[in-house]
């Protein structure tokens, strides 16, 4: 039995990592390009970039809160590779088609791209194992933006390869290999009967299904979603504008920087939920990830700190407000979710949490690109990244404790509830 589920663990593990790391590759490796001193209508082309692939994504996380919450599951390795196969096309059409119009081509790159985490997650969720398996493919996000950043600037300076066309190529590169791990997922099997009773049994949500379900926790989940909104933000800007800051720190001819610095964020961040998942109780591990949420914060703050106090040099700055801020961020994509509906028997599945707190995340996204343009377009990388970095400390703090006590007492009342039918 326990090599079976080794085995399982493993084939899981590799499938969900190798998929979602491969989906980066068709999303991020324009953004190690500078495209400078290109604007159109007076703002950056590159934000212009950015902000036309986020606006994709973000319509994506909106549709996704209905197609990935009623998702067959005999679909979804179809909806994957054809997701896939469309954004592909759209970075050729970035490379075929002349500047400004070409931006079109980045929303449409961005549009499937956003179903892509409901979709791999779906094979994981409901399973005795799934905050093993989360964290592992929570990871591959990590380290997939950095490592491809890296073979996107290898393309550029040693294939020689311009700006445009880079993506396309970078993309091209991985469609073998994720054909093979999106095999490998559909192979998977389902839950068992022992997940089932662990973890509640998962099913689709249909529209009156999802609106009790938010009505019945509205005042945690808003909270939520308002520091979602921020720290998928920052994590989105510090991604997108890693070569900005990391020029700006003295590393404007580093390759490997953007991979050395994300393995240890992501090794450790990877480390600790695997901590958490060995908890067999949920509604203990529920409660750790709001503690989690709350150091994240402090740890932020703290190094921020220290590094402009010259205690710590730029690199364990990055480093450690990446850990604090991925600390907060990973358990949001799913495995916070995931322990709650345990917790409270919701008959549902994370799928429409995820994408509702992705949805309004990713408009977070969109707003802190147009703020930096406008509002603070003479202020550097590193100064805006600092008092980014330093908001979502102040808001993980205040939300961890909120959410904390309300989910808490709704423990209280629903333990009251049962002793009162008990009785009765």
């Amino acid at each position: 039995m326990k090599i079976n589920r080794l085995k399982f663990i493993l084939q899981a593990a590799i499938a969900a990592f190798g998929a979602y790391f491969c989906m980066y590759a068709f999303r991020k490796p324009f953004t190690v390009a500078t495209f400078s001193d290109i604007q159109f209508w007076g703002i950056d082309y590159k934000i212009l970039l950015v902000i036309a692939q986020v606006i994709g994504y973000t319509l994506s996380k909106f549709l996704g809160i209905k197609w990935i919450a009623e998702m067959p599951n005999s679909k979804r390795f179809l909806y994957l590779i054809s997701f896939i196969t469309f954004a592909e096309f759209a970075l050729l059409g970035f490379a075929l088609v002349p500047a400004p119009y070409n931006i079109l081509c980045l929303f449409l790159n961005g549009l499937p791209l956003g179903m892509i985490w409901g979709i791999v997650f779906s094979y994981l969720e409901g399973r005795k194992t799934t905050e093993i398996l989360g964290v592992i493919l929570c990871s591959s996000f990590i380290v997939s933006s950095g490592v491809v950043k890296s073979v996107g600037k290898f393309v550029m300076d040693t294939w020689g390869f311009n700006a445009f066309w880079m993506p396309f190529i970078v993309g091209a590169l991985f469609v073998f290999p994720l054909l093979i791990f999106a095999y490998l997922l559909e192979q998977l099997p389902k839950p068992s009967l022992e997940d089932e009773q662990l973890r509640s049994k998962r099913a689709p949500l249909n529209k009156h299904e999802r609106f009790l379900l938010y009505r019945e926790f509205a005042i945690p989940l808003t909270l939520i979603i308002i520091f979602y909104v921020f720290v998928t933000g920052v994590r989105d800007f510090r991604d997108n504008f890693a070569r900005e800051i990391w020029d700006s720190l003295g590393y404007v001819d580093s390759i490997t920087v953007y991979s050395f610095s994300e393995i240890p964020i992501a090794i450790s961040v990877l480390l600790l939920m695997i901590v958490i998942g060995s908890i067999k109780k949920n509604k203990k591990a529920f409660a750790i990830y709001h503690w989690v949420l709350f150091f994240g914060g402090v740890l932020i703050a703290l190094a921020t700190f220290l590094f402009y106090t010259n205690t710590i040099n730029a690199v364990w700055w990055m480093m450690s407000t990446g850990f604090g801020m991925y600390a907060c961020y990973i358990p949001f994509q799913g495995l916070f979710y995931d322990r709650m509906i345990a917790t409270f028997k919701i008959q549902g599945n994370v799928g429409f949490l995820i994408y509702i707190s992705d949805a309004f995340g990713y408009l977070g996204s969109v707003c802190i690109l147009l703020y930096k343009n406008f509002g603070e377009k003479n202020s550097s990388y590193i100064h805006f990244f600092s008092y980014l970095i330093l908001m979502v400390s102040v808001l993980a703090i205040v939300v961890a404790m909120l959410s904390f006590f309300f989910f808490k007492n709704k423990q209280k009342i629903t333990a009251q509830s049962k002793h009162i039918i008990y009785e009765s």
